[in-house]
C-alpha cells in the first residue's frame, strides 16, 4: 500500500520527489504567545509540561494570596496556581476574565508546576536561539526573567522576548 504512488498526495507518482519538498527546521521550538499589554513573548517548548484552555469559571480564587495569582485550576487531579503572567511582568491591567476562555501554559521545574495566564497563544515556531540579543530597554520588573529576544522584523521593529520559565516559578514575587 505505501509503495503504491497513489498513496501519496502530491504533483507525481514518485514519492521520494514529495519527500524533497519538506524542509528541516533549524533552532529550537518555542511557544509564542500575546500578553494583556500586546507584547509578545516566547517561552522554550522544552519547558512547558501542556498549554490548557480553561473556562474563567474552572479557576478557583483563592482568598489573601498575591494579587498575581488568579486561583487554582485541577488539571487531571493535579492542582496548579495561575497566575496572570502580563501582571507579573509589570502590566498595569489585570487580565479579563470576562471571556468564554482563558489560555493557561503549564510550566513545571522539579515538582513545582504553575499555569501561566496569557492573553492569546500565537503557536509553536522554530526560533534559532544563536540570534537572540541581549534585551534593551526593559523595565526593572521583567529584566530577571528574560534570557533575551529576537528582532522580528527590520522594518518595523517587532521585538520577541524569550522567557526563562525557572526564573518566573522560583521568584520571590508569589509570596507577596
Amino acid at each position: 500500500m505505501i509503495g503504491n504512488p497513489d498513496f501519496f498526495s502530491g504533483k507525481g507518482a514518485d514519492p521520494a520527489a514529495d519527500f524533497e519538498e519538506l524542509e528541516s527546521p533549524e533552532g529550537e521550538l518555542h511557544l509564542r504567545f500575546f500578553v494583556t499589554s500586546g507584547e509578545e513573548f516566547a517561552l522554550p517548548a522544552i519547558g512547558i509540561k501542556e498549554v490548557i484552555s480553561s473556562p474563567p469559571d474552572r479557576i478557583t480564587p483563592i482568598p489573601n494570596v498575591s494579587p498575581l495569582l488568579l486561583g487554582t485550576l485541577n488539571v487531571r487531579g493535579r492542582v496548579i496556581w495561575v497566575a496572570d503572567l502580563g501582571q507579573f511582568l509589570g502590566d498595569a491591567t489585570p487580565m479579563s476574565t470576562d471571556r468564554p476562555e482563558i489560555a493557561v501554559i503549564a510550566v513545571e521545574d522539579q515538582d513545582a508546576m504553575l499555569g501561566l495566564a496569557v492573553d492569546q497563544i500565537v503557536g509553536m515556531d522554530w526560533l534559532d536561539i544563536e540570534d537572540v540579543q541581549m534585551p534593551t530597554n526593559v523595565p526593572d520588573g521583567m529584566a530577571p526573567f528574560l534570557r533575551g529576544e529576537w528582532l522580528m522584523n527590520q522594518e518595523q521593529p517587532m521585538l520577541l522576548r524569550l522567557l526563562d520559565q525557572v526564573a518566573i516559578l522560583r521568584s520571590a514575587r508569589w509570596a507577596a
